[in-house]
């Protein structure tokens, strides 16, 4: 154990266990496209991780363009129709 992790024990700080990281780890790499549709079943941690900050970024992205692509069809239909409450609902 590294000397960080042992002083963070001491100090009363609680401390996630390895066998919790793999399960968190294994869980991340099941919700990942990227990984999951691989063959092999040798993934790094690490690259779970670095891939599980690009899927969030590549979502967040996806995000603002339909919340953009909502906007610009918002502004072309009637502010009082049932198709543009529709819309604010989607975008707030």
């Amino acid at each position: 154990m590294s000397s960080r992790r042992s002083r963070q024990s001491s100090a009363g700080v609680s401390r996630i266990s390895d066998d919790q990281i793999i399960e968190l780890v294994s869980k991340l790499r099941q919700l990942l496209p990227e990984i999951r549709d691989r063959r092999s079943d040798k993934v790094s941690a690490s690259k779970v991780l670095q891939e599980t900050c690009n899927y969030i970024r590549s979502l967040h992205r996806e995000v603002d363009d339909l919340s953009e692509r909502l906007s610009q069809l918002l502004a072309t239909i009637d502010a009082d129709s049932a198709e543009a409450a529709i819309i604010r609902s989607l975008i707030m």
